[in-house]
């Protein structure tokens, strides 16, 4: 299953420069700190060709198979905003997802960005109710606490994070 976190992050990758897909892989690849699978990265530009989003063009290499170059059409921009712009209840809790807009709040109006903020901070209320709701159930001394109240504590640290992030995404879009 390809995540939109993943789309995201290669068509924001295209929208800088064209590439043929090693190196938007490896690009990829580099933003993330993750490997893709050319079982994710070829099917998705597939999609994405289909969709009108990119545009692949065979690029002849001399004593080496045909590279094809991918490059975004203004679809794959419209399709890129919508993406950053859009951040659905059941994917805000989602660290990668979250962290994905983030990364382009630059293409984002400021609206736009604290509805991405505000969805987090429902998911983060939601998790820190049922982290709460746990704790009561387990020991005191049992390891199983330490990792709740742990998971507590980078709860709270990010909504006091994204409390920070407010006063910035609040700025108008640079040009």
């Amino acid at each position: 299953m390809t995540y939109v976190w993943v789309e995201i992050v290669m068509l924001a990758n295209l929208a800088r420069q064209p590439a043929h897909g090693y190196e938007l892989r490896h690009r990829v690849e580099q933003d993330l700190g993750t490997a893709l699978s050319n079982n994710s990265l070829y099917p998705t530009l597939r999609r994405f060709t289909e969709a009108g989003a990119v545009t692949r063009s065979a690029q002849p290499q001399r004593g080496r198979p045909t590279r094809h170059v991918y490059e975004i059409t203004p679809v794959g921009v419209e399709m890129l905003h919508d993406m950053l712009a859009e951040l659905p209840d059941e994917l805000a809790s989602d660290d990668a997802e979250f962290m994905a807009r983030l990364a382009h709040f630059d293409r984002l109006t400021p609206a736009e960005r604290a509805a991405i903020l505000d969805a987090r901070c429902r998911a983060l209320l939601c998790r820190r109710g049922r982290l709460q709701e746990l704790l009561t159930t387990v020991e005191p001394a049992s390891w199983a606490r330490i990792v709740l109240d742990e998971a507590l504590a980078r709860s709270h640290a990010e909504e006091r994070w994204i409390a920070t992030l407010r006063s910035r995404a609040a700025l108008p879009l640079e040009d």
